[in-house]
């Protein structure tokens, strides 16, 4: 049951692929990891005391990649230690007969099922942390699951494994985190405030005030008024309070904006149909297609901003959020119901392209999870207007074989230097390095198939790893 990680793993069976991919991967192996979109919680950081907590809450509560594997198979979430939300109804359901487990078990079902993890990227990432961070070689079973959880929750109590030592161990140079536009950023305060090193920056992320139908907007938009000391009455002073947030953000060192959406829709409202749409919104009365076309239009309002204070701007459509329902009422947001839809870009982006995209002070990211529009699309779009870029392939193609397909669909339309290198789109943060790694050993697997074949030398290929491992990444952000 030992695991040992190969030095030429993802690696070519090829031998003259492999020794390439291999001599390129050294050259950037050892670089600091530069961490521009994520989802890692800042309040880990903010205390130089805090503690992952239990090997539960570090490798499976959070982690929705795993959670929702293991739901795939009938393991109810309350067993994962998924909480219903308060007066969530559903009592009948049959979910609702277990009680939340306690952090042993948890890790307990998550050992006795490692095995649905074989093959996927999840189980690459979480081989990866228990070899390489934890130093643990063995293979999670029912038979180990307590020595294992033992040992986790002895280094996790260690000081070396608090959050501030691994981030410096991980050896990160910048990590940004997600942060909704109503927050005040406490926690980013106190971290610039207690003297420690690491750099982590805030990203602001409006839709829960820029999307109608985001859940409790209206709430959103009280928080809004009183953080920014603007009060939305209208659609002026919506723009004048989301214009002050992007200031603060900017001055607590943010340099990014993130914006979901349902699809890449972009459209420009006179301010009448604005201001009566929201209006609408404002007195509950929203028609239906009132949410759609205030994203349009709420979508170039942000890249006008973004030309003006500087802020990069990533997209990221086509995932139909929540597509289980009952899961949703019963535990909210972000518990793996989220699903890829089909989207198209070049009619929907044509509004804002044809107004900002000749602009070179925007700098426009876009992720999909609709890999067919990548070469149809995605790369001419990129290839050609100076604002575009194209984000790492992203959430379900966030893979061995999604970056492979990545790097054959886009890089011969768009080129190398339209895209942003990558980021690792993470809550949980152990699993930064192993996320990393993959890319990094893809991207050198990748390049010396090109050596290989002619197409580059060794001089362009050196040059081309280092930025994918974190030159564009830092270009790109502003970081």
């Amino acid at each position: 049951m030992k695991t040992i990680l190969n030095p030429d793993r993802y690696f070519s069976s090829d031998a003259a692929i492999r020794d390439i991919a291999r001599e390129l991967y050294e050259n950037v192996a050892a670089l600091p990891l530069v961490c521009p979109h994520g989802h890692v919680d800042p309040r880990l950081f903010s205390d130089p005391n805090a503690t992952f907590g239990s090997p539960a809450d570090l490798f499976i509560i959070p982690d929705h990649y795993v959670t929702r594997m293991l739901y795939s198979q009938g393991i109810e979430l309350q067993r994962l230690g998924i909480r219903e939300l308060e007066n969530s109804g559903n009592t009948n359901h049959p979910i609702s007969n277990y009680p939340v487990s306690n952090h042993r078990t948890i890790w307990h079902f998550f050992c006795e099922n490692f095995h649905l993890f074989r093959g996927t990227p999840s189980g690459i990432w979480l081989t990866h942390e228990l070899s390489e961070v934890f130093g643990l070689d063995e293979k999670p079973s029912a038979a180990n699951a307590d020595r294992l959880f033992d040992l986790v929750t002895e280094k996790l109590a260690s000081p070396d494994f608090s959050p501030r030592k691994l981030f410096e161990r991980f050896n990160i140079e910048v990590l940004c985190t997600t942060d909704a536009a109503t927050d005040t950023l406490d926690y980013h305060q106190a971290i610039r405030q207690s003297g420690w090193k690491g750099r982590i920056l805030p990203t602001f992320r409006p839709d829960g005030v820029v999307n109608l139908d985001a859940p409790n907007w209206h709430a959103n938009v009280n928080k809004l008024s009183e953080v920014s000391k603007i009060d939305v009455l209208d659609y002026a002073s919506f723009i004048r309070a989301l214009e002050q947030r992007r200031a603060y953000f900017k001055s607590k060192g943010a340099t990014a904006t993130d914006h979901a959406a349902l699809t890449p829709a972009t459209a420009e409202l006179t301010p009448v149909e604005a201001e009566a749409i929201f209006q609408r919104a404002l007195k509950g009365q929203s028609e239906p297609d009132d949410a759609p076309r205030f994203t349009a239009h709420m979508l170039m309002e942000m890249a006008r901003m973004s030309i003006e204070d500087g802020l990069v701007m990533q997209l990221h459509p086509g995932s139909l959020r929540n597509h289980n329902e009952i899961i949703f009422r019963k535990f909210g947001l972000d518990k793996g119901a989220d699903i890829p839809i089909q989207t198209e870009y070049t009619r929907n982006l044509l509004p804002l392209l044809n107004k900002y995209g000749n602009d070179p002070r925007l700098t426009l990211i876009l992720f999909t999870l609709d890999e067919t529009t990548y070469s149809r699309e995605l790369a001419p779009l990129a290839g050609h207007y100076p604002a575009l870029k194209l984000g790492p392939p992203w959430w379900f193609f966030d893979s061995l074989n999604g970056m492979a397909r990545y790097f054959d669909q886009v890089m011969e339309t768009a080129g190398v230097y339209n895209t942003t290198g990558f980021n690792d789109d993470t809550r949980a943060f152990c699993s930064i390095p192993a996320r990393h790694d993959v890319w990094r050993r893809a991207s050198a697997n990748w390049l010396a198939g090109l050596v290989v074949r002619h197409i580059i030398d060794m001089e362009d290929a050196r040059g081309m790893i280092q930025e994918l491992a974190v030159g564009l990444a830092k270009r790109a952000y502003k970081l």
